[in-house]
């Protein structure tokens, strides 16, 4: 074999083991960037919904949005039949009016009657002094009787005086516990009046009740009724899209999740317009899932699968990953995604 021949199997030889370096490196290098930022297509787009429900029931008498239609917070969705709940409104002022004439009315009754046990305490006083001046009269005059300076027929008429006196007084004293005892009050009309002030307030909410608006800016989805439609009250009419909070759910492998912790960058994109990257944080890590093969309780004991897997597939868990400054145009609800953690390095530098 020549020089020549021999210099060029050396540089095969070389650069054969250069190509095998640099492959073994690459696989080396991407491991390492898969452990340090895992990355999934097994993930999808979701968002805040509610259930838009009336909070009083009756007949929609307009729908102001239609399917798939934008809103923004504060809109009008939908409008129910408010004549019911302003007549409930007007019946309940009605009769807070008339309980404020009663009161009224009452009041002056009542004032009258102070009046009256004023009047009866102050004829209680008349007689009693009458009483006190005739047991007075009385009491100088006994010991003058059987003298020649008092008749007889006069210390009589000084008992009879007494007495009588007596008897105005007890009379007086019962009149005015009769007037006291008569004295009503407002009390229990006032408590009314507070009673009706509740019932007038909480017809006023049921009539605000009747226009249910947007509670934030979002898309009407799945509206399958119109006016003319009996809405009762806690049942949806629809759903409400929340289009300002978009998030992505990404199963990641568990042998992946101890490179991925709360409130690391991440990236995500959607199936739709794969040109289109946007930076996303992660919430949460899922802590559960029921496991496809095997666990389980049956009848309350362990159920254990018979089969034996040789070959075992890393279960999946949630990864939550809320998307910063979404495009509400290129995210839908259910949407496939991919999710991709974003290196150590590249993260600090966010």
């Amino acid at each position: 074999m020549s020089e020549q021949a021999k210099r060029n199997k050396m540089a095969a030889k070389g650069l054969a083991l250069l190509i095998c370096a640099v492959a073994v490196g690459s696989a080396v290098y991407l491991t390492w960037t898969l452990d340090q930022a895992p990355r999934t297509d097994d993930a999808y787009v979701y968002a805040d919904t509610v259930q838009v429900a009336p909070e009083v029931s009756g007949r929609i008498v307009e729908m102001a949005v239609h399917d798939n239609q934008s809103v923004r917070r504060g809109d009008l969705l939908f409008r129910i039949d408010a004549r019911p709940y302003e007549a409930s409104l007007a019946k309940a002022e009605a009769s807070l009016h008339a309980l404020d004439e009663e009161i009224m009315l009452t009041q002056r009754s009542v004032d009258a009657q102070r009046l009256g046990a004023k009047g009866a305490h102050a004829a209680v006083e008349k007689a009693q002094a009458a009483a006190d001046q005739a047991a007075d009269t009385l009491k100088r005059l006994e010991p003058l009787g059987g003298s020649d300076y008092l008749a007889a027929e006069q210390l009589d008429q000084a008992r009879t005086a007494r007495r009588s006196a007596q008897a105005q007084l007890q009379a007086a004293q019962l009149d005015a516990a009769r007037a006291s005892a008569g004295i009503g009050g407002v009390d229990a009309l006032v408590a009314r009046r507070e009673v009706i002030r509740a019932e007038i307030a909480l017809a006023r909410l049921n009539l605000d009740y009747t226009s249910v608006q947007a509670p934030f800016d979002g898309t009407v989805l799945n509206l399958k009724t119109t006016a003319g439609q009996f809405a009762a009250a806690g049942h949806p009419v629809f759903t409400l899209l929340n289009t300002g909070r978009w998030w992505v759910v990404a199963n990641f492998r568990e042998t992946e999740l101890e490179h991925i912790r709360t409130g690391e960058a991440a990236r995500v994109y959607v199936l739709g317009t794969q040109s289109r990257r946007f930076d996303a944080v992660v919430e949460s890590k899922g802590i559960g899932v029921f496991p496809d093969d095997g666990g389980g309780e049956v009848a309350g004991l362990p159920r254990v699968p018979r089969s034996i897997n040789w070959v075992r597939v890393a279960q999946r868990f949630p990864v939550r990953m809320l998307v910063k400054d979404p495009d509400p145009e290129l995210f839908r609800l259910g949407a496939s995604a991919v999710a991709e953690m974003r290196p150590a390095a590249e993260s600090s530098s966010h």
